[in-house]
């Protein structure tokens, strides 16, 4: 059962949704281009991207550490915008040099409620189907276990869970765009068995492989992810995906990426221009496309 994913879809119950949880990734982003990446420089990035771009989206997803807070604060956040909030905590725990995945209950959905979330988002970075010999854990097996307490305690509380799988490669292990591409249908098959409200997808590798995305999801949607790819890059998977049965995308690097090489008002007038421009491209490129999410899961 879907909980409520009308409060981070648009009217046409497709998803426009702004990613803006980086905090590894955006501190490495700002490093590179020699830009602060402080606390409060980072407060100050998510509140300048959230005030440009959440009135062009359903749903704004963001962190406790350092979004939701300054955003409440600076009232960036539009009104009609549903706020999603990272579960997950930023490093995740890793084995041997190889991604960890653990659920912390006190991050749950009561945690969101009370920071004001309207669904939670949870993060699993993992390689379906990984073996496990013997003496070590079995990560694979602890990646799903760690979904299905989210997925459940969402379930529990009556908050739509979404669900983001990042495919990652065993120690040494080499990958074609073809193998890629199979493990990120992999993974959305194995999690659109545990039953999330919403799964955030990495893009399959073309038409066919999101065909069988929406194939192996069921009665799951699903929505791209960018992956900091460039926008004119991102609108074509997403218009592929949508063609193919997704019901939109969760984004945030394709349209405010170049954002992190800038300070102040340069920052904010490239996010109030060059951003938003990429973003009502984007909105209305994917008008009439896709699967509304409630057909979806009927």
């Amino acid at each position: 059962m879907s909980y409520s994913l009308d409060q981070i879809a648009n009217d046409a119950g497709r998803f426009a949704i702004l990613a803006m949880d980086q905090r590894g990734t955006l501190k490495s982003m700002l490093d590179k281009a020699g830009m602060p990446s402080d606390e409060d420089a980072m407060r100050q990035f998510k509140v300048d991207v959230i005030q440009a771009l959440s009135p062009l989206a359903s749903g704004v997803l963001t962190d406790v550490e350092f979004g939701v807070g300054p955003v409440r604060a600076a009232g960036a956040l539009a009104p009609h915008a549903g706020l999603l909030i990272a579960s997950e905590l930023s490093p995740q725990p890793t084995w041997n040099g190889e991604q960890r995945t653990e659920f912390s209950p006190e991050r749950g959905p009561q945690f969101v409620r009370a920071n004001g979330g309207v669904a939670l988002k949870f993060l699993v970075r993992w390689r379906p189907d990984r073996p496990a010999a013997d003496g070590e854990p079995d990560l694979a097996q602890e990646a799903i276990d760690a979904v299905g307490q989210a997925i459940a305690a969402c379930r529990a509380a009556g908050m739509p869970s979404v669900i983001e799988p990042l495919v990652t490669k065993l120690p040494g292990e080499k990958w074609t765009d073809e193998q890629r591409a199979h493990m990120v249908i992999r993974s959305a098959e194995l999690l659109a068995r545990l039953g999330p409200d919403l799964l955030k997808l990495e893009w399959p590798g073309g038409a066919d492989g999101c065909r069988k995305v929406s194939q192996v999801c069921g009665n799951v949607p699903w929505a791209l992810l960018s992956a900091g790819v460039k926008a004119e890059e991102f609108t074509e998977r997403v218009l592929t995906a949508m063609d193919a049965g997704a019901s939109g995308y969760i984004a945030g690097r394709a349209f405010w990426g170049e954002a992190a090489g800038l300070t102040g008002e340069a920052r904010r007038e490239f996010l109030a221009t060059t951003a938003v421009e990429r973003m009502v491209a984007l909105n209305k490129a994917i008008e009439g496309r896709g699967r509304d999410w409630r057909e979806v899961v009927q």
